[in-house]
C-alpha cells in the first residue's frame, strides 16, 4: 500500500506559488471557448445538410405519388 501512495503521489503536485495556475486556467478557458465553438459550426452544419436531404427526399420521385 505504501508503494501505490509513493506512486500516486508522483502525478499531484500543489503549488505554494498560486500564479503557477494561471496558465492553466487561460489554456482550459481557449480550448473551451474552441470547443463551444466547434459544436456549434457542428450543430449548424448538421442542420444544413438535414435540410437539404430533406429536399432531396421532397424531390425524389418515389415520394411524388405519396403527396
Amino acid at each position: 500500500m505504501n508503494q501505490l501512495s509513493v506512486v500516486l503521489g508522483l502525478f499531484l503536485y500543489f503549488p505554494e506559488d498560486k500564479t503557477e495556475y494561471i496558465p492553466a486556467a487561460i489554456t482550459m478557458v481557449v480550448f473551451t471557448i474552441a470547443a463551444f465553438f466547434a459544436f456549434r459550426f457542428i450543430v449548424k452544419h448538421s442542420k444544413k445538410e438535414q435540410g437539404k436531404v430533406d429536399e432531396l427526399l421532397k424531390q425524389s420521385p418515389e415520394n411524388k405519388g405519396k403527396e
